[in-house]
């Protein structure tokens, strides 16, 4: 019994140690425009992208070409693993702010 205990355990932390490698890609979102407004990543791995909203109220970061959406409140934090893409470009804007600039990701 203390085996299975034990490998249930080990299951559970494999995944966690996984995206702990997985790099990190920060952005910096104010009013609609991200710093940077591109970044670029490796094809095939798996990565993280950490928004911080410094802008004058809510944010909500959307990428329909990364499945991702999510407010982000006035000096809040908030992070995304992405699984591993294919090459291209993968385009994300602040909804909230829809004629701002658009930023990618561009996977190479």
């Amino acid at each position: 019994m203390r085996i299975s205990l034990f490998a249930a355990l080990l299951a559970l932390a494999i995944p966690v140690a996984l995206a702990q490698d997985a790099p990190v890609y920060k952005l910096v979102a104010k009013d609609g425009v991200f710093d940077p407004a591109t970044i670029e990543v490796a094809a095939g791995k798996k990565f993280t992208i950490e928004v911080t909203n410094q802008g004058s109220g809510p944010m909500e970061f959307e990428s329909k070409d990364l499945k991702q959406e999510k407010v982000i409140a006035k000096g809040a934090k908030s992070s995304f693993v992405i699984n591993a893409l294919k090459p291209g470009t993968y385009v994300f804007f602040d909804e909230h702010k829809p004629d701002a600039p658009k930023g990618k990701v561009v996977v190479k």
